[in-house]
C-alpha cells in the first residue's frame, strides 16, 4: 500500500509541475518575442508529453496489478525463493537460476499469460527492467485476448 501512496503523491506533484511549466509556456508565448515564443511553445509541449507518459505508465501499472490480483486469487503468484545478500539484495546467481526456470516454463507454454507474468517478475529480480516491462506487456496482451 505504501508504494501506491507514494505513486499517487509523486504523480500529483508531477501534475502540479506540469501546470506551472504550462503556465510559464503560455506567458512566454504572450511576450511576442520570437525567441521567447519558441521557448514558450517547447515549455507548453513538455507537460503534454509528460502527461501522456504518466497516463500510459499509470495504465500499465493498473493492468499489471489487476493481473497480479487475479494470479494471487488463483494461487499462482511466484514464490519468493531467492537468496539474498546480508544487505538484503537479491543474489545474482539465485536470480539467474529462477530466471532460467521461468524462461523454460514460458517457452513450453508461450500463450499462457501466467507464465509471462512470472517471467516478468524473474526479469525484474534479475534487474533487467526493460525486458521485465516487455514480458509484463505480453502478459497483459495475452490476458486481454482471452
Amino acid at each position: 500500500m505504501g508504494g501506491k501512496i507514494t505513486y499517487v503523491f509523486l504523480a500529483t506533484v508531477l501534475v502540479l509541475v506540469f501546470g506551472v511549466v504550462g503556465m510559464e509556456g503560455v506567458l512566454l508565448l504572450l511576450t511576442g518575442e520570437p525567441a521567447a515564443m519558441g521557448m514558450g511553445a517547447i515549455a507548453f509541449l513538455l507537460p503534454v508529453v509528460g502527461a501522456w507518459f504518466l497516463w500510459k505508465n499509470t495504465g500499465f501499472a493498473r493492468r499489471a496489478n489487476r493481473l497480479a490480483a487475479e494470479l494471487e486469487a488463483e494461487g499462482g503468484l511466484p514464490v519468493d525463493e531467492l537468496k539474498r545478500t546480508e544487505g538484503g539484495r537479491i543474489d545474482r546467481d539465485s536470480a539467474d537460476e529462477v530466471f532460467a526456470r521461468r524462461k523454460a516454463e514460458t517457452e513450453d507454454t508461450p500463450e499462457d499469460w501466467r507464465c509471462w507474468f512470472r517471467l516478468a517478475v524473474a526479469y525484474h529480480d534479475a534487474r533487467d527492467t526493460p525486458r521485465a516491462r516487455k514480458a509484463m506487456q505480453r502478459a497483459i496482451t495475452l490476458h486481454d485476448a482471452t
